[in-house]
């Protein structure tokens, strides 16, 4: 594989409706990058027009600075895929970015060049409030098999840089009606059926929770958590009756690994000894009973943790609870 050195690249901006103090710190903080040979292509959900003045007013006459928007509305999975499908040929590398973060001015040139050699590079943040207040020191991202990927994600979006390459296995995303599918958790098994991924211990940015984050790093406001899986049953299954719960705990469970897993195999159909480990283990082809052999020795392993392993579990019984062929997409 050819080195990706650093050369021009694009930051990939999904944005939606971004709080203005926290947007405009993300948008200076990725301006002061020290490495500054990159566009920054920012993917508007919806009306784009004061996101566009708001760029303008932020950053100026930096051209390096562009946006796009889309009338229909699709979510942050959609929006990530729609940036990522604009990014042009000529871009080596791809670094992908939230709305309401702050990157470190170091962050690209920490991450670059590990691209070397990986498909994919993410690294470390601190999580804090939005005023300030640090919730956590690191994020304690680590490499693990990638089976176990599959288990639990070890790929934040907004850590990572790609090889635009990578793009070739990763578009179109895969579809599943479940809020567990993640662009990051996606594009992280890509790599790792690719050249593979690779995670550095250095804190590269600052991860920002607020009231109104989509996705968070620290979820202990989810108190109850039975309530939440009824709501959510109702939203992506049109019920919260016994057979929609199933459905829908199947689907955000072992149902989004299949997907994923059945996909990689039709796009990479010369796969590594570990793509075709996770095939054995998920896809639509593997044995009864195969992914929760995986999921018992991730746990053994200590890299997949319990609480994980409880849910896939929890999921692949409630496949059994809803009968063969009623939890297809």
């Amino acid at each position: 594989m050819t080195s990706v050195g650093f050369g021009f690249g694009i930051v990939a901006l999904a944005a939606y409706q971004p709080p203005a103090q926290l947007f405009a710190r993300q948008l200076l903080s990725i301006q002061a990058q020290t490495y500054s040979n990159f566009r920054c292509l920012i993917s508007v959900d919806g009306d784009h027009e004061d996101v566009a003045a708001t760029v303008r007013s932020i950053c100026g006459d930096d051209d390096r600075f562009e946006v796009v928007g889309f009338a229909e509305r699709l979510g942050f999975y959609g929006n990530f895929e729609r940036v990522l499908a604009a990014v042009p040929s000529t871009a080596r590398w791809i670094a992908l970015s939230d709305q309401d973060d702050y990157w470190y001015p170091e962050k690209l040139a920490t991450l670059l060049p590990h691209l070397d050699g990986h498909s994919l590079v993410s690294g470390q943040a601190r999580v804090t409030r939005d005023n300030g207040e640090v919730l956590t020191a690191g994020t304690e991202r680590r490499q693990v098999p990638l089976v176990d990927l599959f288990s639990e994600n070890q790929v934040t979006g907004s850590l990572s840089v790609l090889r635009t390459e990578l793009l070739s296995v990763a578009l179109p995303f895969p579809q599943l009606n479940t809020p567990a599918q993640y662009h990051d958790h996606w594009l992280g098994v890509c790599a790792g059926a690719s050249q593979g991924y690779f995670v550095v211990e250095t804190l590269v940015q600052d991860y920002i929770q607020h009231q109104d984050n989509v996705v968070g790093e620290n979820r202990t406001g989810l108190r109850n958590i039975a309530g939440r899986v009824r709501t959510l049953a109702r939203t992506f299954e049109g019920s919260a009756s016994p057979p929609a719960l199933a459905r829908f705990l199947y689907k955000a469970g072992i149902g989004w690994r299949k997907v994923m897993a059945d996909t990689l195999a039709t796009r990479t159909p010369a796969g590594s000894v570990e793509l075709a480990g996770v095939v054995a283990a998920y896809s639509s082809s593997a044995v009864p009973g195969a992914a929760a052999v995986a999921v018992v020795r991730g746990v053994r392993r200590k890299t997949v943790p319990l609480r994980r392993a409880v849910e896939l579990l929890a999921s692949l019984a409630a496949a059994v609870a809803v009968g063969p062929g009623r939890t297809t997409p």
